[in-house]
């Protein structure tokens, strides 16, 4: 009996000894297990390959095939992420084969922490060292735009910010914080945010523990309901919050810490704004003209500027004092060359209809009555005065984008539909000619239509909102600001693209398309 005790012992510790064993395996199989879209190189004519055909590339370096364990497991997640945007390829520099390419490409993962070193490329070279957090959002941003600024969170000095990333945790924020809540939603491209952030964080350390300062990228479509839920039109928005309770928005764009941290200590809503003074009406030695006086003017005075201007106009408000100011010194000198006038277009129609005028301010120069020239270069009091001691024709305009060469469909209210109609996959930019952020996409956008130009079922499309009828397609195409980029498939909307507005973006967003599109074809010719 004790020896079958002995040999039962003996069967249970091997019995426990394969357990163990199997154990272990399964767990290296798993630490081992790497995504299919990570791509495994070796040989250097291969990885100068992959830099010659692909873009944007991310290549982790490994000491060993071990080294790179817990790293390739997060790069797994962030490779499907980006898939069609980005490619993340890995290097073992601990084969011989691998040894002979990282030696080749001047790379010694065994010299840095943990063994491993991750280097970007673009556009076939060494870009950057990838140094931001190696986290899942930080990796995910960085390969969807290389170039861009690191995400909010990633700034040690926003340390006290609670950084929201979904709406359920934005819902749960709300239901169990007891302290005030100053909320920051924003979009990672907007300028004003990026000007108040570094006042929103001073704000948050200063208050800390008594109010809780938050900010939520709240750009993507899929925030759509919230923004509307919250009233955000524009960004940067600030919302308050007691017990979970929505009370006031924060207008205060030009504000500082200090002024944050008192507003907080006695929330007001913003007041409401006094109506504005017509410019007609205001102490202003600027001539203001009507339907009914325009020609007389004109024959009294033969010399004359006239700013055609929309009450509503941002960029007419911030030409206004310059042309009070040279209004000053032109209008009530008797020997000036020339006087200053402005007609408001929306209030007398017809001379604005008379002139085409279809942009504000429009500045036109009237010689002995005729109509001489348009003068956009004309913004400041200094120019104005200058340029009046001398008339003369202003340089020819830019070219619009429209009637540039390029593989962009520019649309209208007229085509729309029935162009989108013909496409599987479109991607449309609705723009304003004079806003700068289209402007830094136009030849981004353009790029990427000119590669897939031969691709029937692929466009690439524009639509100007300031011209005739687009306003109102813009309207129902849910544009609320400039550029907007939609997807439409075979005409319907399909979603928002709030990637990267670079030429990797939009092209990384096509190729997914197009990615998906075979994969479908694959998997039929499987079942049949």
């Amino acid at each position: 009996m004790a020896s079958w005790t002995r040999h039962e012992r003996r069967m249970r510790d091997l019995e426990m000894y394969i357990l163990v064993l199997l154990l272990c395996l399964v767990s290296t199989l798993q630490a081992a297990k790497v995504s299919p879209l990570i791509e495994k190189v070796s040989d250097h004519k291969d990885f100068k390959k992959l830099l010659r055909t692909r873009t944007n590339v991310l290549v982790l370096y490994t000491k060993s095939d071990k080294s790179g364990d817990s790293k390739l497991k997060l790069l797994s997640d962030v490779a499907q992420a980006v898939k069609g945007q980005g490619t993340i390829a890995w290097v073992n520099c601990g084969d011989s084969e691998g040894r002979k390419l990282c030696k080749k490409v001047k790379v010694d993962p065994s010299s840095k922490k943990g063994g491993v070193e991750m280097l970007h490329y673009k556009d076939g070279t060494f870009h950057t060292e990838y140094s931001r957090p190696e986290t899942y959002k930080s990796m995910v941003a960085f390969l969807k735009d290389p170039t861009g600024a690191p995400l909010w969170e990633e700034n040690p000095e926003a340390k006290d910010i609670v950084h929201v990333e979904a709406e359920k945790d934005f819902r749960k924020l709300l239901k169990k914080e007891e302290r005030p809540i100053l909320m920051m939603f924003y979009a990672p491209w907007c300028g004003v945010c990026k000007r108040m952030q570094p006042i929103f964080q001073q704000a948050a350390t200063e208050t800390k523990g008594r109010y809780v300062l938050a900010g939520m990228n709240v750009h993507p479509a899929e925030f759509d309901g919230l923004k509307q839920e919250y009233n955000v039109k524009g960004y940067p928005t600030f919302c308050y919050f007691e017990k979970g309770k929505f009370l006031h928005h924060y207008e205060n764009y030009g504000a500082t810490a200090k002024d944050i941290a008192d507003w907080l200590k006695s929330p007001q809503p913003p007041q409401p704004k006094s109506p504005e003074v017509p410019w007609s009406e205001s102490d202003s030695a600027v001539f203001h003209l009507t339907d009914d006086t325009f020609d007389t003017f004109l024959e009294e005075h033969p010399s004359a500027l006239i700013m055609f201007y929309a009450p509503w106009c941002g960029h007419c408000k911030k030409m206004k004092p310059e042309y009070d100011e040279a209004a000053e010194y032109l209008n009530k000198d008797p020997d000036s060359p020339g006087v200053l006038a402005a007609l408001d277009t929306t209030i007398h129609k017809s001379v604005g209809e008379r002139f085409k005028i279809s942009g504000f301010p429009t500045v036109k120069y009237f010689e002995k009555g005729e109509d001489k020239y348009t003068l956009p270069q004309l913004r400041t009091k200094d120019k104005i005065i200058e340029w009046l001691q001398n008339p003369q024709a202003p340089p020819p305009p830019e070219q619009s984008w429209e009637d540039r060469p390029s593989s962009v469909s520019h649309l209208g209210a007229e085509d729309f539909r029935e162009a989108l109609k013909k496409k599987k996959h479109a991607l449309v930019m609705f723009y304003a000619p004079w806003c700068p952020h289209c402007k830094n996409a136009v030849p981004h956008f353009s790029t990427a239509a000119d590669l897939f130009k031969e691709d029937r079922k692929i466009a690439y499309a524009a639509v100007d909102c300031t011209k005739g009828q687009n306003n109102e397609l813009c309207k129902q195409e849910s544009v609320e600001g400039y550029p907007t980029f939609n997807y439409y498939n075979y005409g319907k909307f399909n979603e928002k693209y709030n990637g990267d507005r670079g030429e990797a973006g939009f092209i990384g967003f096509m190729r997914s398309l197009r990615g998906r599109d075979q994969e479908k074809v694959g998997k039929r010719k499987e079942e049949l």
